[in-house]
């Protein structure tokens, strides 16, 4: 089975996207599509970067466990917001802390807004973040309006609308981790 690690990229206070994380989380456990685990930014607390952590002379456990949860998971989601035209810096700060980590990594891009276009645009500028650290943005998944698509628990108002485009952006996110483990 698939391990998939969820990274809820927001640490601000009312958070929507956690919210849509929490979604991710309980539809692949719910259709059996994967072991599925929460990378919440905001329990992490990692201090602003000052350098790599493959680099770092002594560095902190949340930084050394969420290096081996990146590298052990066969996919990524990355579920962010896009805060004026861009990804927040708590998600930046994260993905720099490593690179081997990244490398050949399928990676989903669940940007959350609370406006109609989903974030677009800071979908596009992380995509060309991983591209840069040679991971492989390989589905997106745009959420618009956010505040009318979820609950506070992660519950789609629009369920049966909303899982079969989870069912078709996870089933791209396996293609691709299946494809790279038989090339391994």
């Amino acid at each position: 089975m698939l391990k998939i690690a969820i990274i809820s990229g927001s640490i601000r206070i009312g958070r929507q996207s956690h919210n849509v994380a929490n979604y991710f989380n309980n539809f692949i456990k719910e259709n059996k599509l994967g072991e599925a685990e929460i990378l919440d930014l905001k329990e992490f607390n990692f201090p602003v970067l000052e350098e790599r952590l493959s680099k770092t002379p002594d560095p902190d456990k949340s930084s050394l466990l969420f290096s081996e949860k990146i590298k052990n998971a066969d996919i990524v989601i990355v579920v962010f917001p896009e805060y004026n035209g861009g990804y927040s810096a708590s998600i930046k700060n994260a993905i720099d802390l490593l690179y081997d980590e990244w490398h050949r990594k399928p990676i989903g891009l669940v940007c959350v807004s609370s406006g109609n276009f989903g974030g677009v645009n800071a979908m596009s500028l992380l995509q060309t973040v991983f591209l840069k650290i040679k991971a492989v943005p390989c589905a997106t998944f745009p959420v618009p309006l956010v505040e009318k698509n979820f609950d506070d628990h992660g519950n789609a108002f629009n369920k049966e609308a909303t899982d079969k485009r989870a069912g078709a952006f996870i089933k791209e996110l396996t293609w691709f981790a299946e494809a790279f483990n038989k090339m391994k």
